[in-house]
């Protein structure tokens, strides 16, 4: 029992140090985002855009790929439950409340995670280890300033746009289902969609990505600023980084999903 309740102990300890360090990292970036501009060092254009490039546009046909094809599924499994009731109709509404609201958002960052996230990590992890970082700060650059806030910003730009091409996309896969397989009619499968969709479902997916970026941008950097042992340790930090980012996705995911379900 002692080695068990030291056991818990520890890890509790290293999860709130973790949690206090990423909270720190995270308050700063943003400082550099909003403050930097007013004090004449902002966030550079090129880094910011070259991280737009590598976070958006790099990962908008994955995005686009798996989610029409779990549009595609999500209508048939759909078709075959609707089917016994006579509402095949339905499927329009189904996908486009579950796209924008759940699942557009929550694919879309476990993507973003996986690829995204741990590049992030990965890179850091290796300045980290060759000393890159500790020359920045030799020169008196701040680190977080020139490495976490162009990462964060595009982050917060480029997920909610690739959130918006997912939903579409996704709706896209149910109505080539109602098309080819129930026969409904292309102006009809829009109009109902149209219908079914409310601004507090767009919100809803939209205010769901603008944290999960953060979450995501935050602690693939957090993670790779504290790489130790060598490239043995970057990859380890790296299986890390993807799998509490993934933890904490899906956390904050059903955190916003009650939330939202009870405004």
């Amino acid at each position: 029992m002692k080695h068990l309740f030291g056991f818990i102990g520890r890890r509790t300890i290293m999860f709130f140090r973790h949690l206090t360090s990423i909270a720190c990292i995270t308050g700063e970036a943003f400082y550099w985002i909003v403050v930097g501009p007013f004090r004449k060092k902002p966030v550079k254009r090129f880094h910011l855009v070259s991280q737009m490039v590598e976070a958006g546009v790099n990962s908008l046909m994955i995005v686009m790929v798996i989610s029409f094809f779990v549009g595609l599924t999500m209508a048939m499994l759909l078709a075959y439950q609707l089917r016994k009731f006579g509402s095949e109709s339905l499927i329009a509404d189904f996908t486009a409340i579950a796209f924008t609201r759940e699942l557009g958002p929550l694919m879309t960052a476990i993507i973003v995670a996986g690829r995204v996230g741990a590049s992030f990590t990965a890179e850091l992890g290796t300045m980290r280890v060759s000393e890159e970082i500790m020359a920045l700060e030799t020169m008196a650059i701040n680190p977080v300033r020139f490495l976490i806030s162009p990462r964060l910003l595009a982050m917060i730009i480029m997920v909610p746009c690739l959130v918006i091409f997912s939903d579409a996309v996704g709706m896209l896969g149910g109505f080539v289902i109602g098309k080819m397989n129930l026969g409904v009619e292309a102006s009809y499968y829009i109009q109902k969609s149209l219908m079914a969709l409310q601004l507090k479902d767009i919100v809803t997916g939209l205010v769901k990505s603008f944290f999960f970026a953060i979450i995501i941008a935050v602690v693939g950097c957090y993670y790779g600023f504290i790489v130790e042992g060598g490239a043995e340790g970057v990859g380890r930090f790296t299986t890390i980084s993807v799998v509490n980012s993934l933890i904490s996705v899906v956390a904050a995911d059903c955190f916003f999903t009650a939330v939202f379900y009870m405004v």
